[in-house]
């Protein structure tokens, strides 16, 4: 991602303290079912796994869900409600707030941290599927989804120490990309925007995701472009907002390509990622998994209404 800034935060900051956390629309969004969830340490495998299709499709028709946060994440608490926080997300942009993506989080799920320890000269990434973070005795304690980014205490050929909310623990370096925090994570072409999420093809879709447990369309989109060094809006309509406009005839891979009801002229519902020679990298729906189609012959060769580029050619520059 690009640069982090912490001017808006105050010396303490509040950040993500589970593996995934789930940003809900109000403090009454989250179900019974849902607690696993909203638990900490949350299960989010137990969670997604045992929820039915028609439970799982309700986060999105009832309007339950609006987006997800990873371990060490920090955020902006601007309300307490009970045991719940409201939040702003500064990393995810949108027009919903100037400040980031808002949203309610259980309370146990956030933890406050001085802000020095979040502002350290390299910071890590992870890079693999998941990842186990560990104590010093090498036990494992929490894994970790894909684009987790934590401050990095110490560098080694084997283990890396970083800061998280649990007080200092480690990864396996082989795990993860050490990157300057003030400069980001190197930026990469479009080939490489694809390539950091089709190994997800087969995932299922999960409404809100934004992690390597499940992602939306949007969440998918937006992790690509995570992985190679650029902020992007959280949703699809904002994403189709901004970025460079491409021409349907000039698709090049790593593109986001938009789709809207009434044949492309109705309400934007859908973003994908063009993967070259006319096909579409997506994660299209719930009770379906993430998916590299041919549009031709599709519904979204009739919907498609939007191209946007985000990624530099760096052939180019």
């Amino acid at each position: 991602m690009v640069k982090q800034s912490f001017d808006q935060f105050d010396d303490t900051l509040y950040v993500t303290a589970v593996q995934v956390a789930t940003v809900w629309t109000s403090p009454n969004s989250a179900r019974a079912i849902d607690e696993p969830g909203t638990a900490a340490p949350a299960k989010i495998n137990e969670w997604i796994q045992n929820l039915t299709y028609e439970q799982n499709l309700a986060l999105c028709t009832e309007n339950r869900v609006q987006s997800q946060l990873l371990y060490g994440q920090p955020v902006l608490v601007t309300e307490t409600k009970d045991n719940w926080v409201h939040v702003v997300v500064p990393d995810q942009p949108s027009k919903k707030d100037p400040r980031g993506y808002p949203g309610w989080v259980p309370k146990g799920q956030l933890k406050k941290v001085n802000k020095a320890d979040w502002q350290k000269e390299l910071s890590a990434a992870v890079t693999t599927n998941k990842a186990w973070l560990q104590n010093g005795a090498g036990h494992k304690e929490m894994e970790l989804s894909y684009l987790t980014l934590l401050p990095v205490v110490k560098a080694g050929e084997d283990l890396t120490e970083v800061k998280t909310p649990h007080g200092n623990r480690f990864l396996q370096t082989k795990d993860v990309s050490i990157f300057p925090t003030e400069e980001g994570l190197k930026k990469g072409n479009g080939s490489e925007i694809v390539k950091a999420v089709e190994r997800y093809t087969g995932l299922d879709y999960f409404w809100g995701g934004m992690s390597s447990y499940g992602y939306d369309c949007s969440g998918l989109a937006y992790a690509a472009h995570k992985a190679n060094g650029y902020k992007i809006a959280r949703d699809a309509t904002d994403q189709a907002a901004t970025g460079k406009e491409v021409p349907f005839d000039e698709l090049r891979q790593g593109d986001l390509l938009f789709f809207a009801y009434e044949e492309g002229k109705g309400r934007l519902h859908h973003v994908g990622i063009y993967y070259g020679d006319g096909y579409m990298l997506h994660s299209p729906q719930t009770g379906k998994g993430i998916e590299i189609i041919e549009l031709a012959g599709t519904i979204y060769e009739k919907e498609l209404c939007a191209a946007r580029r985000y990624w530099l050619d760096t052939e180019e520059t």
